[in-house]
């Protein structure tokens, strides 16, 4: 277990909202949602390789993860980086890797956890756009509603409270499972690296959703 008054793991505090830190949490869920939905474009590869070099918070817990996700994704190409990600997630029949909240809750898909999201995602107004093959427990899923939670502009949803709680039930939970999973897998490698970070960052966010508590 962390302990709650390691400095390093408060590297990311909760601010106003609005604020650049608050924003900023936003956007590391939102890249953390792309990159386990599906590979990165060269677009993004090229940002990584340009611009990308300095950690969340340098010196802070995040700095080494985030160091070996730039390293990957450096050092991978579009088509590598689509073929690990078609290894890990997808294939025929059963997947390497399951990126859904349910197998990691119940050891079974679409249980009792993905209902219990859905009724959480419907009181806040949100719903699974019908175009998308994932259900609402992907990974991915659950990262963009606490980005939307953490930058949107309605405040009854989009709050701290709402933060907590959502984290508490949905990411909390079953995400460090995901990341195991990904890490011990032989094929894994960006991913190994994105797992890394994430896990990492899920532990910021808790000692962070702790601190509130006390």
């Amino acid at each position: 277990m962390n302990d709650p008054h390691d400095p390093h793991l408060r590297a990311l505090s909760f601010a106003t909202a609005g604020d650049s830190e608050e924003l900023a949490r936003a956007e590391l869920y939102g890249l953390l949602a792309g990159l386990w939905l599906a590979p990165p474009d060269e677009a993004l590869l090229q940002q990584f390789r340009v611009a990308v070099t300095a950690a969340p918070q340098p010196g802070g817990h995040l700095e080494a993860p985030w160091g070996e996700l730039v390293a990957a994704l450096r050092a991978t190409t579009v088509a590598e980086a689509a073929a690990e990600h078609e290894a890990l997630f997808h294939g025929v029949g059963r997947p390497e890797v399951f990126a859904y909240g349910s197998f990691y809750l119940s050891g079974f898909l679409n249980e009792k956890p993905l209902a219990a999201l859905r009724s959480d995602l419907a009181a806040l107004g949100l719903g699974r756009d019908e175009g998308r093959l994932e259900t609402e427990d992907h990974v991915a899923f659950v990262f963009e509603v606490m980005r939307w939670l953490i930058a949107g502009d309605d405040p009854a949803a989009c709050n701290l409270e709402q933060q907590r709680r959502f984290f508490r039930d949905h990411v909390q939970t079953w995400v460090a499972g995901l990341c195991d999973a990904v890490e011990a897998h032989p094929r894994a490698a960006t991913w190994r690296a994105l797992a890394g970070f994430t896990r990492a960052f899920v532990e910021v966010e808790t000692q962070a959703f702790d601190l509130l508590e006390t």
